[in-house]
């Protein structure tokens, strides 16, 4: 008889370092998890600020109660580190030091790993089902003996929830994480569970985050969820919010490909906390799986025509592209401006394949978003004709993916604003990423660009240049 996967859900109220830390070293005893080799912690730290995205990441008490307990039951350690590539182009090593984390790692004596100043070296695929044949890594992951994955615990607005499988989305640089992050974003999580396998899983779900991922609302979960199968816990943090799992599209089809179950009754669930008395808590826990057209629907100056898609397994709507973007960037512009829907001026955002008149109002300005966009007709009087430029999976090459260089976009979406005499404008890219959604609604509705905002701009622009010289350094000796 097989035996089943091992899930552990344990209270935990507080941000207590002592109490993590006893909470975790249980459960790699229960879990006979014990770390060797070449440790590395891979938290979510998409984004960090104490004032702007304060739920967002895992929570720098939590890694320190994680290193403290892996410290006291490690064996044979070569090495322990931290490595993350944080989203929206911003460098890791700002959002680490907005999360707190240098104390932690500077108490423990670990190592750092930037993924976006690191070597990235080549993976190769080898199922049929693979997007693609062979992807970019950081050493540092590929070199790992030992991986502890500590992910939030978060809903996500394009794939449901954000988890154990979702968080390795942060094992890529810009770059490469972009490609193929479109409407087979599932896919592509998927993929990414064939580089490596966690060896524990610890989710920090003290303070869970509901809606979205890079400005969630908070939610007093109070647990700390444990295992060492990223189908597994991920399936039983579904039930956690009573989700279905199959609802959750990355986790169903890793599931399908073999790497754990999806199934309740195929898991044993162990821990204080009653997954039953769990559920009741979370019956009001929010999720927004909204279309954009839906969702701004309300909005006193932002209107969303949403047309169809290219692929055949999501004709209706881009799940991980181009939509979502828009919904994460208005959250920080909101963040930042709460105002910010009344104050902006009029624009309509329209995506995918649309057809017929767009009934503008007066004075609203147009972005065309996506290469997979198009539409023909007039605007003021003139013929205006936006070509699709999709390319399918097969025709994107990943060595020659683009840059996504932070001050490259800035600066290209700030001339081509600038340049740009008509009320309309195509934001080219698939899939065109929240930072540019950031850059082109600042030009075309006339509100601050948060790039800009000095609450930002000098500790954001000094991790850069910090993160460029590293890269470089590294790139060059390695």
């Amino acid at each position: 008889m097989v035996e089943k996967h091992k899930v552990l859900i344990m209270r935990c109220e507080s941000y207590d370092v002592e109490k993590i830390a006893g909470i975790i070293k249980e459960g790699m005893e229960k879990l006979n998890a014990i770390p060797s080799g070449n440790i590395l912690l891979k938290p979510n730290v998409v984004m960090a600020h104490k004032e702007f995205f304060p739920h967002a990441f895992t929570r720098p008490e939590f890694v320190d109660g994680v290193i403290t307990a892996t410290k006291e039951m490690a064996k044979d350690v070569k090495e322990i580190s931290v490595g993350e590539r944080s989203g929206i182009t911003i460098p890791t090593r700002y959002n680490f030091k907005q999360a707190g984390y240098p104390e932690v790692i500077k108490k423990h004596g670990v190592k750092t790993y930037y993924f976006d100043e690191v070597k990235h070296v080549p993976f190769k695929f080898e199922k049929d089902v693979n997007l693609r044949k062979n992807m970019f890594f950081p050493k540092p992951i590929v070199d790992c003996d030992f991986l502890i994955n500590l992910p939030k615990f978060k809903a996500h607005p394009w794939t449901r929830l954000t988890l154990s499988l979702k968080n390795f989305i942060g094992i890529q640089d810009d770059k490469h994480r972009l490609v193929d992050h479109n409407s087979f974003l599932e896919h592509k999580i998927a993929d990414l569970q064939e580089v490596i396998q966690p060896k524990f899983i610890a989710i920090d779900g003290i303070i869970a985050g509901q809606k979205m991922m890079l400005t969630p609302t908070p939610f007093d979960m109070g647990a700390i969820v444990m295992g060492t199968n990223s189908c597994a816990v991920d399936t039983v943090c579904a039930h956690m919010v009573n989700v279905d799992p199959n609802d959750v599209i990355h986790l169903k089809l890793t599931a399908e490909r073999g790497f754990g179950p999806i199934n309740l009754e195929e898991i044993t669930v162990l821990g204080d906390f009653p997954l039953e008395e769990m559920q009741k808590k979370t019956r009001d826990f929010q999720f927004c799986m909204e279309h954009i057209d839906s969702y701004f629907d309300t909005s006193p100056n932002l209107s969303c025509t949403v047309g169809t898609f290219p692929e055949k397994h999501s004709p209706d709507y881009c799940w991980g592209g181009c939509p979502g973007s828009l919904q994460e960037s208005m959250h920080i512009f909101r963040a930042f401006y709460p105002e910010i829907e009344k104050e902006m001026g009029k624009v309509r955002y329209v995506v995918g394949k649309v057809e017929g008149p767009l009934n503008l109002e007066k004075n609203e300005r147009v972005i065309f978003a996506g290469d997979c966009t198009s539409w023909e007709g007039k605007i003021d009087g003139e013929h205006v004709k936006i070509e699709n430029a999709y390319k399918t999976t097969s025709e994107v090459d990943e060595k020659k993916a683009k840059s996504n260089d932070l001050q490259k976009k800035i600066i290209s979406a700030t001339l081509h604003g600038l340049f740009n005499k008509k009320r309309y404008i195509h934001m080219k890219g698939c899939p065109t990423s929240v930072a540019q959604h950031v850059n082109y609604l600042s030009s075309m509705a006339k509100i601050p660009n948060i790039n800009f905002d000095s609450r930002l701009v000098f500790g954001v622009n000094t991790s850069y240049y910090r993160m460029r010289f590293n890269r470089f350094f590294n790139h060059l000796l390695r």
